[in-house]
């Protein structure tokens, strides 16, 4: 096991108000393991109120997703002694593809992504300021397409389209292991928050399209490594299902989307107002409403 830490401080400036809205530290470590001969990298930003981890995995001479440019120093360790040919990346998220120009820049080596987001690798893009400051901002990168399938050097994979969290995510499926690689996909069984973006219907649905596969392990990027995985991804079909028929039953006795996301969800979270609503359980809300 490989860990390290310090402390940062930030100050982050509400991009509406023009204001200094929080000053806080972050203190960031790392952890290396291994499961399954998969190894995988555990790094993690913890804030006042929040803890937000992210995942790489190194199996059978690929890396599937690289974390954060903020973590890189983290990540180095990992990178150091994984051994790998190419770079597969589950969607186009800073936390996921964040270093990948670094290690474009140690080695020449190829990276896949779905074929809507390859036109976006190799140009500067912004992200909010709170994004930056936790996930740091991913510099441009070369890459490939993804196709249906693909090889590694001992075993063959599926790439499953599992939009809902952003449109061009996918999931890697390898038959030989009996495992899922999910991106941001699953994280955990009774989400509380969503991005702006994301739809929650696709979600369901790409979850429900994975249950169809035959395999027992789950690798996600937040979550780490997940036995058992179609008990618990069967769990989050279940609880979302159910939050939307909550949903709809609240949006017919007259209630609004913002009394519905107070009486279902009442907790305050910081990412909230962090983020200036960016996340929140209002969007998935919303999107139950607009189907029912």
């Amino acid at each position: 096991m490989n860990s390290c830490s310090f402390f940062i401080i930030v100050a982050i400036l509400n991009e509406t108000h023009k204001g200094v809205i929080s000053v806080f530290k972050i203190e960031k470590k790392s952890e290396i393991s291994n499961e399954n001969d998969i190894l995988m990298a555990k790094c993690t930003a913890n804030m006042p109120g929040n803890s937000m981890s992210v995942y790489s995995f190194n199996v059978d001479g690929i890396l599937i997703d690289t974390g954060s440019s903020s973590l890189v120093n983290e990540f180095k360790p990992y990178f150091d002694q994984a051994d790998f040919d190419a770079i597969y990346l589950t969607h186009f998220h800073e936390d996921h593809m964040g270093n990948v120009s670094y290690l474009q820049q140690q080695r020449d080596i190829p990276t896949f992504i779905h074929q809507m987001s390859t036109h976006l690798t190799t140009k500067p893009f912004r992200i909010p300021t709170y994004r930056q400051v936790v996930w740091g901002q991913s510099e441009p990168f070369t890459s490939e397409a993804l196709s249906g399938s693909f090889s590694s050097r001992h075993h063959k994979w599926e790439v499953i389209e599992t939009p809902g969290h952003t449109k061009d995510h996918v999931t890697f499926y390898n038959r030989d292991l009996g495992a899922m690689f999910t991106g941001d996909l699953f994280i955990t069984p009774k989400v509380k928050l969503v991005l702006i973006d994301e739809n929650i219907l696709e979600t369901i649905d790409s979850l429900k399209k994975i249950q169809t596969y035959d395999f027992d392990d789950m690798y996600c990027c937040h979550a780490g490594y997940v036995k058992n995985a179609k008990k618990w991804i069967q769990l989050k079909i279940e609880y979302l299902e159910e939050l939307e028929a909550k949903v709809i039953d609240l949006a017919k006795q007259g209630k609004d989307v913002h009394e519905i996301t107070q009486q279902l969800f009442p907790n305050s979270y910081s990412i909230i107002s962090l983020s200036n609503t960016e996340w929140s359980p209002l969007h998935m809300i919303r999107t139950f409403m607009n189907r029912g």
